[in-house]
């Protein structure tokens, strides 16, 4: 199958975990790994935490295309600047764009955004996907923003119909991908 047929799936999520569940890493990990499994392709923002994990658990099972979009406008600054890596990605698309740029340019890219844990820049990639009406997973639980959507949304008085939330990896991406494929049928 051609990359351009294949879902886009972003995973958006702390990149320093200290304050998500102990679990994040291995949640992260199962992310990614059913995402791979699903034949989609992976869209992170080239960072460390919960994209990161994400991103190893893509490439531990066998997925076949990862794009990590960087704030930097290259590899130098990436690396230097920025302090980012870049060993889990088969392409890395220097935005340039600082890390506001960079989560526009990576949350439009994607049929599919998920969230787990977080914190501002995962708030700001999750209301840029609810405001273009891109298919959303939570993975609940896992704390920081992921935990607080729900309220953010009663409060912000808002229908959050394009939204599928679990606490399991592979049931999330499922409900996920089933979203996106019904999304792409009204389209």
């Amino acid at each position: 199958m051609a990359y351009e047929q294949r879902n886009k799936i972003c995973v958006s999520g702390a990149a320093e975990v200290s304050h998500c569940c102990p679990k994040i890493k291995e949640l992260s990990r199962e992310i990614g790994k059913w995402i791979a499994k699903k034949d989609c392709v992976l869209l992170t923002g080239a960072t460390t935490g919960v994209p990161y994990f994400a991103a190893q658990g893509y490439k531990e099972a066998g997925g076949k295309f990862s794009i990590g979009f960087s704030p930097a406008n290259s590899p130098k600054g990436h690396k230097k600047s920025y302090r980012l890596p870049t060993d889990q990605f088969d392409l890395i698309i220097y935005t340039g764009f600082d890390y506001v740029g960079r989560n526009l340019m990576l949350t439009k890219a994607a049929d599919g955004v998920i969230i787990a844990c977080g914190r501002t820049g995962t708030l700001n990639e999750f209301t840029i996907a609810f405001e273009t009406r891109t298919p959303i997973g939570v993975l609940e639980g896992t704390g920081g923003t992921a935990d607080l959507i729900n309220e953010v949304l009663k409060k912000g008085y808002r229908p959050k119909t394009k939204i599928v939330y679990d606490r399991n990896p592979k049931n999330l991406v499922q409900k996920l991908i089933s979203l996106i494929k019904k999304e792409q049928k009204n389209q």
